[in-house]
């Protein structure tokens, strides 16, 4: 027993371990139930009275060396650890973590603009927080026009000779296109406006539009008619047909609304297209003369068309979302079902 107590003591005193596992191998192999040490004690049992007091001490000394030896190891260990940054295992499997997934109002305003970039068409953007010039009065609204009213609009300040508001529609970055841009000018204008509207399933206070405008020598209402029916059957398909309507709106004359044929029912009427077969999508014109004089671009020798959407109205008709609220509550169960859109 003197011999393997000896041996034991060498052994302890020469254990190295690089790793955690291999400190608990070491301590099961000396201090467990089946370990080196403890069968020594199973084994004092055998030793003669006279000779108890000795082994009994050697035997507590070895048992003490041990767990000394084994405390010791674990904290070197975990000090290395530290040292070096690394206060984790790196062989451990890695926590999966779910990805995000683009906004339906995003991928929406992504494909209007592919397919109008195809086109030839550049995009220009201009500020949210606007003046009455660009937003009202360069664009023929007359002073008494409801969408100069409180009631319609977000004016930041009003009482003055040019007010400052919200914009209510991307037209006013139309504007400052033709004041600044050389001509032939071809554009599109996504962005967000604002009206002072009741939020309903149909309605919101925000929202998102895309304007287009195209001026140049000789342009017509063909030009206009062929570039919309251009644009759905991109959006909607090659078999999608339009329907203008006459309309009216202070900065275009003529001007029409668009409606484009149902993509559930293909024009046979259903509750999507309240039995009609068409879905109203934009409004458009030939840019009137007294906006394209008001920019100082000379309307007896260059005309032009413009025309507008709601983003928002063709993401509800792309994928039949019928409340508009959805699109601005964030709702994580709503947004995941566009994660395969992207």
């Amino acid at each position: 027993m003197k011999e393997k107590i000896e041996a034991l003591l060498a052994e302890i005193e020469s254990l190295s371990c690089k790793t955690q596992q291999d400190i608990e191998n070491a301590r099961v192999r000396l201090l467990g139930k089946k370990g080196s040490i403890t069968a020594l004690f199973d084994e004092f049992r055998t030793v003669p009275p006279e000779m108890k007091r000795e082994f009994g001490q050697k035997l507590n000394q070895l048992k003490n060396a041990a767990a000394e030896k084994i405390a010791a190891l674990r904290e070197s260990l975990e000090e290395s650890s530290a040292a070096s940054g690394s206060s984790f295992d790196l062989t451990m499997p890695g926590e999966p973590f779910s990805l995000g997934s683009r906004h339906p109002v995003s991928i929406v305003r992504e494909e209007i603009i592919g397919i109008f970039r195809k086109f030839g068409y550049d995009v220009a953007e201009g500020p949210e927080i606007e003046d009455d010039w660009h937003v009202f009065e360069a664009l023929n609204f007359p002073p008494e026009h409801p969408a100069r009213d409180m009631q319609d609009t977000f004016f930041i300040s009003s009482g003055h000779k040019d007010p400052i508001l919200l914009r209510t529609h991307t037209s006013s970055v139309q504007v400052r296109a033709m004041e600044t841009l050389p001509l032939p000018i071809r554009i599109i204008c996504p962005g967000r406006v604002f009206r002072n509207e009741a939020i309903s399933a149909r309605a919101h206070c925000i929202f998102h539009q895309v304007e287009g405008l195209y001026i140049d020598e000789h342009v017509t209402f063909a030009d206009l008619k062929q570039a919309i029916l251009l644009f759905v059957r991109e959006m909607f398909g090659a078999d999608a047909q339009i329907r203008m309507r006459p309309s009216y709106f202070p900065f275009t004359e003529p001007s029409a609304e668009v409606d484009v044929s149902c993509n559930i029912c293909h024009g046979k009427g259903c509750n999507i297209c309240k039995g009609t077969g068409w879905l109203e999508i934009l409004g458009c014109g030939m840019v009137d003369p007294n906006v394209l004089e008001a920019s100082g671009i000379d309307s007896r020798k260059y005309s032009g068309f413009a025309f507008g959407m709601g983003i928002e109205r063709i993401a509800m008709l792309k994928w039949q979302v019928k409340d508009l609220r959805n699109y601005f509550e964030n709702d994580l169960r709503f947004l995941k079902e566009f994660e395969t859109s992207i």
